[in-house]
């Protein structure tokens, strides 16, 4: 199975948007509180937006003609202060192998990519946040070398507890 990976253009949308919404409702199923259902979660405009952005990076994963998985990453800078240090990161904000095709490599190879895509932008770190309910994305982000660097929690406040 050859396995391409390419930069995401404006005609990918529809074929792109099965991916998204796996994305989303697996988000929708674990945290209903969060998050609304919607059958578009990625409105065509917010792509687009994204394609044109000069910090904004879309790559998808070919298998033949078919898109079997998308990777959406921001260049973020944080300036130094007297509290941190200058920073370049390349933040994941969104990752999807097609359900249907999954175990098969491709995760591997597109975040691979990603990293050696974030070195030729001479970034200091590739990052991402990864909810604790998706067990198997936690697993493989560690069985590529990435480790947790921070973990944010919560205590949701019900009226009249």
């Amino acid at each position: 199975m050859d396995i391409f990976i390419r930069k995401a253009k404006q005609s990918d949308y529809e074929s792109l948007l099965p991916l998204f919404r796996q994305v989303h409702e697996f988000h929708v199923f674990v945290r209903p509180d969060l998050y609304k259902v919607n059958s578009t979660p990625v409105a065509q405009e917010f792509f687009e937006s994204q394609l044109i952005n000069d910090k904004q990076h879309i790559f998808v994963a070919t298998v033949g003609n078919r898109i079997v998985g998308v990777i959406v990453m921001k260049e973020e800078e944080t300036a130094e202060n007297s509290f941190v240090k200058a920073r370049k990161v390349l933040v994941i904000n969104s990752f999807c192998v097609d359900e249907t095709h999954r175990n098969k490599g491709i995760g591997k190879k597109l975040i691979k990519y990603a990293f050696e895509f974030g070195r030729s932008l001479r970034v200091d770190s590739v990052e991402l946040g990864v909810s604790e309910e998706n067990t198997s994305a936690v697993e493989f982000y560690r069985s590529i070398g990435m480790t947790t660097k921070s973990r944010r929690m919560e205590i949701i406040l019900k009226p009249n507890e």
